[in-house]
């Protein structure tokens, strides 16, 4: 079967706490659940991961080449900072779709900017836990 990486930033193991009125009252392990359960639904086993670390997250972009037929990704707030996460989607290759749960353009004008943008295939934001399923859909399109 193929596989997806569903891969999380900063502050995400803290929703459901974190701003509820931004981000809903969704828990990572809810929206891992839901991963999970429309990966089977779709074709696709799903690896889970989270890091509050830029290196961390660059780590696993890197090992996912050869590994996954694709990315999701959630950087948070390093959406907006890290060339490095942009520079490891360039370098690796592998088809990455960029989720956010909260609508980053109806946002702070430092949240209009996304270096990860420029190396992803598409973005999708504004829909909470259904802009994964929504970024695991479009995955499968686009490596069809």
């Amino acid at each position: 079967m193929s596989s997806i990486l569903v891969l999380n930033g900063p502050n995400l193991n803290l929703l459901g706490q974190r701003q509820p009125e931004v981000y809903g009252t969704t828990t990572l392990a809810d929206v891992q659940a839901a991963c999970e359960a429309h990966g089977k639904n779709i074709g696709y086993d799903v690896a889970f991961s989270q890091t509050n670390f830029e290196g961390g997250l660059v780590e696993a972009i890197h090992a996912a080449r050869g590994t996954h037929d694709g990315i999701v990704i959630n950087a948070g707030a390093y959406t907006h900072t890290s060339i490095a996460i942009m520079d490891a989607v360039f370098s690796t290759q592998v088809p990455t779709v960029e989720v956010h749960l909260s609508n980053i353009h109806a946002r702070e004008d430092f949240r209009h900017t996304s270096y990860l943008a420029r190396a992803a295939i598409g973005q999708i934001a504004g829909f909470g836990l259904t802009s994964y399923l929504l970024g695991m859909d479009a995955l499968k399109a686009h490596l069809a």
